[in-house]
C-alpha cells in the first residue's frame, strides 16, 4: 500500500492528493491517506475521502509520500522513525530543501511506487530532557535541538562523553545533524555537511564570547548541555522547529 501524507492546509481541498491517488490506482496501486496537522481542525479535511492516523498504519504499507512542506515531512518522520518505510516528499512549502519533487513532476510517484529509487538513509538524534534527576521527556530529532532564551542572553556549558566543551552566555545553542546542517545551524554559523554522512553538529547562537566555535562530532558521541537561567530568565527546548517543553535552571538536555 502506498500511503499518502497530506498537509490540508498546504494542499487544499486536498487536491494534490486526489491526483496522485488517481495515478497510483491507475497503475493497481491500494492507497491510503494519513493526513498531517489535522487532529485540531478536522473540518480542513474533505468529508468524501477515507482516513487513518499514522500511528495505525500497517506493515503492509511500502511508500509515504508526504504533500507539503519541510515541517510536514519532519512531523511525518518523527511519527514513523521506528519504521523502515521510505519517505517521497511533494514540496508545496516555501523552501523545500526536504522534498523531493514538485508538484509538476507528480508522474514520477509512480516510478518510486514500482520501486525505481535510490535510499538516502539520514541519522537522527535521541533527546532526553532530565530535570534534577528525573527525566522529564524523551524524543528524536531529524533536523536539530535547540536550547534558547525567551529574549533573556542565558548560560550554556556543554559537555561531550562527560569532558567539558564549551561555556558561554548568548542566546542558545543548536545540535544539529548533517541534514539539519542548512537549516538554523548554517544561519547560526555553523558548517554545512553532507547530508548523508553521520554527526552531530554543535552551534552557538549569537555568544556573547570572542572564542566560540562550532564542532562537528562523532555520532556515537553523547552530548549534554546544562542550561543556566540565573535571575528568573526563561529558556525552551524546541525538536524540528517544534517547542516540546520550557527549561528550569539547571535542567540537562542530553542529546
Amino acid at each position: 500500500m502506498i500511503t499518502l501524507c497530506p498537509n490540508p492546509f498546504r494542499d487544499l481541498d486536498l487536491k494534490l492528493t486526489r491526483q496522485c491517488i488517481a495515478l497510483l490506482e491507475a497503475e493497481g496501486f491500494e492507497t491510503g491517506i494519513c493526513p498531517v496537522f489535522a487532529d485540531d481542525e478536522p473540518d480542513a479535511l474533505p468529508g468524501d475521502l477515507t482516513y487513518q492516523k499514522l500511528s495505525d498504519l500497517g506493515d503492509d504499507c511500502t511508500l509515504a509520500v508526504v504533500i507539503g512542506g519541510d515541517g510536514t515531512i519532519l512531523s511525518v518522520v518523527r511519527q514513523l522513525r521506528d519504521r523502515a518505510i521510505p519517505m517521497l516528499g511533494i514540496n508545496l512549502g516555501t523552501k523545500g530543501f526536504m522534498a523531493n519533487l514538485e508538484p509538476d513532476q507528480l508522474p514520477m510517484v509512480v516510478k518510486a511506487a514500482k520501486g525505481e529509487y535510490r535510499v538516502s538513509r539520514r541519522m537522527m538524534l535521541e533527546v532526553e530532557l532530565q530535570r534534577e534527576g528525573k527525566v522529564i521527556c524523551r524524543d528524536h530529532a531529524l533536523n536539530d535541538v535547540v536550547l534558547h532564551g525567551y529574549g533573556d542572553c542565558i548560560g550554556m556549558t556543554t559537555y561531550c562523553n562527560g569532558d567539558r566543551v564549551s561555556q558561554f552566555s548568548g542566546d542558545g545553542i543548536i545540535l544539529s545533524t548533517p541534514t539539519g546542517s542548512t537549516g538554523y545551524s548554517m544561519s547560526a554559523g555553523g558548517p554545512i555537511v553532507e547530508p548523508e554522512a553521520e554527526n552531530i553538529i554543535i552551534s552557538p547562537i549569537c555568544p556573547h564570547v570572542l572564542g566560540a566555535r562550532s564542532f562537528v562530532l562523532d555520532p556515537q558521541r553523547t552530548v549534554m548541555v546544562r542550561a543556566e537561567l540565573p535571575h528568573g530568565r526563561h529558556a525552551y527546548l524546541s525538536l524540528d522547529g517544534t517547542s516540546v517543553a520550557d527549561l528550569a535552571n539547571g535542567d540537562e538536555i542530553l542529546v
